[in-house]
């Protein structure tokens, strides 16, 4: 496959399931935050899953966010470099691993693997809390991430400049979903249940015997 950018950075995640969305607001911020050349592509990839194939497998170096399991304490923030991404469906990492591990395996099948893949993932504290934010152990490494992405993208030669104070700057995604947006916009956990729909969860609990 044609190689169509030279350095594709991802950030992959669920912003509806709290910490879940840290990968999609640290490529927000970091696209807030700085420009970079033309050569370098920032995208929200959510939860497309295989549907990011065609862009991983025509860049020449990936850099994705995630939130990572690596069994430390929440907010933590690990660096994963080319073999140490699992590639082939081994101990699952993430809640998205096995579509970026089936996109890099298909993409070893047709020998379109990226030269460089690098992974900054950061532990999560709740994933549980549906309509939920970024917790604050998480929320408050997200200069840490950004700072890790910047240097790994100028070791690759593409150093970001900063943005003036007050730019404008066009989204990666629907506005509604911006991070300040979406907090000013949700109900409160009181409002609305985010573990379960009660009406449901009453069902179950008088559920008939058998």
């Amino acid at each position: 496959m044609k190689i169509c950018c030279e350095a594709l950075v991802l950030g992959i995640g669920n912003v509806l399931w709290a910490d879940e969305g840290i990968g999609v607001r640290a490529v927000e911020a970091l696209h807030a935050g700085y420009a970079f050349p033309p050569a370098v592509v920032l995208r929200d990839g959510g939860t497309l899953g295989l549907n990011l194939y065609d862009d991983i497998a025509s860049a020449r170096r990936v850099l994705v966010f995630d939130a990572i399991d690596f069994a430390l304490a929440p907010g933590t923030v690990k660096v994963l470099r080319d073999a140490e991404v699992p590639a082939w469906g081994r101990s699952r990492l993430s809640p998205h691993q096995i579509g970026f591990n089936d996109i890099l395996a298909l993409a070893r099948f047709n020998d379109c693997t990226p030269e460089c893949i690098v992974a900054i993932g950061v532990q999560p504290l709740e994933l549980s809390d549906f309509g939920g934010s970024l917790s604050d152990v998480v929320r408050t490494q997200l200069p840490e991430v950004v700072a890790c992405a910047l240097q790994q993208l100028a070791a690759w030669g593409y150093a970001g400049t900063p943005r003036p104070a007050g730019a404008t700057v066009e989204p990666l995604n629907a506005a509604p979903l911006a991070l300040a947006q979406y907090e000013s916009g949700r109900p409160s956990a009181a409002e609305a249940c985010r573990s379960g729909d009660p009406r449901v969860l009453g069902r179950v609990a008088v559920a008939p015997e058998h």
